[in-house]
């Protein structure tokens, strides 16, 4: 699928997680000049500006343990209502994060438009956290848990659906930090995981070809949520979650060419920028850069 138009909103919310900044993740992707990049392909981006999370007050839920419960149930609405507008008039809906419980909003706007919904979940981490499992939480640990319809059913059932998407058309990769309760969900769901020893051991380059190959197979649409902590820190500071030993930058590359030579991509995210934790926003515009190789930018 050879992509004409992008639809780029971006949701500025930090809530779903402790360090304060990932809010600020949007301006920092177009402040490395996004959209300038996307246009020298060729392509018309229409950026929708963000949605508007403001400075609400912080309100503590007595019936879980949940961080700001109401407060991303709320925004991730107004994220599904704005994807799914998106697609309906037959753009590409890409968004900016944000923390990656913006996944949640994302996938219920996209899920819609799809019998079989195919994820790649491009991460250090599962995300597959359950209010019962959580170490902490946060909620930016539980998205893909909540999309496959298992958690606190006022996430799960979001946009009046559940689940989202099936386990079986889930692919991780990078996934490097996973919590007792994920690697047990992974084990019972079936969940196709490439770990960084999965990635050590075969190749980026095959990694990615057995990917695709298994959601072309089985899936009408693929979503792909990347948070830059899958990436190492030394090419990508600026996340609230670093995780040593990850994917490096021209890795993530080659992963993102290759999904524009497969086609295969319907709608995409970039969550976890946050400015504060960076070095001269180097990890927005790793970002950036890995959106062109996404949309079909070459080397040659």
């Amino acid at each position: 699928m050879t992509v004409k138009k992008i639809s780029m909103i971006g949701l500025p919310m930090d809530l779903g997680q402790t360090r304060r900044g990932v809010d600020m993740g949007p301006s920092a992707i177009r402040y490395a000049g996004v959209v300038e990049r996307l246009e020298a392909l060729e392509i018309e981006v229409d950026d929708l500006g963000d949605i508007v999370v403001g400075r609400p007050r912080l309100i503590e839920n007595p019936n879980s343990n949940l961080k700001n419960l109401e407060l991303v149930g709320k925004a991730n609405v107004m994220l599904a209502e704005n994807v799914d507008r998106i697609i309906g008039k037959g753009s590409f809906p890409l968004v900016l994060g944000g923390d990656h419980s913006i996944a949640i909003g994302t996938l219920a706007g996209v899920a819609k438009h799809y019998e079989n919904l195919g994820v790649i979940w491009y991460d250090a981490h599962g995300d597959l956290n359950t209010e019962q499992t959580s170490p902490s939480g946060n909620i930016h640990g539980m998205p893909l848990a909540v999309s496959l319809g298992l958690g606190h059913s006022d996430l799960v059932n979001i946009y009046g659906y559940a689940p989202k998407v099936k386990p079986e058309n889930i692919v991780i990769i990078g996934a490097r930090s996973l919590d007792h309760g994920e690697k047990e969900l992974i084990r019972d769901k079936g969940i196709k995981v490439f770990t960084m020893h999965e990635i050590d051991r075969l190749g980026m380059a095959k990694v990615m070809e057995e990917s695709i190959g298994y959601l072309r197979g089985r899936t009408d649409g693929v979503h792909l949520s990347l948070d830059l902590d899958g990436i190492d820190p030394q090419d990508a500071p600026g996340v609230g979650t670093p995780v040593i030993g990850g994917i490096s930058y021209r890795e993530s590359h080659l992963a993102m060419e290759m999904l524009a030579e497969a086609g295969i991509v319907t709608s995409a995210e970039f969550v976890e920028v946050n400015p504060i934790l960076d070095e001269r926003n180097k990890t927005a515009t790793v970002a950036v850069a890995l959106m062109g190789s996404l949309f079909g930018e070459k080397l040659l």
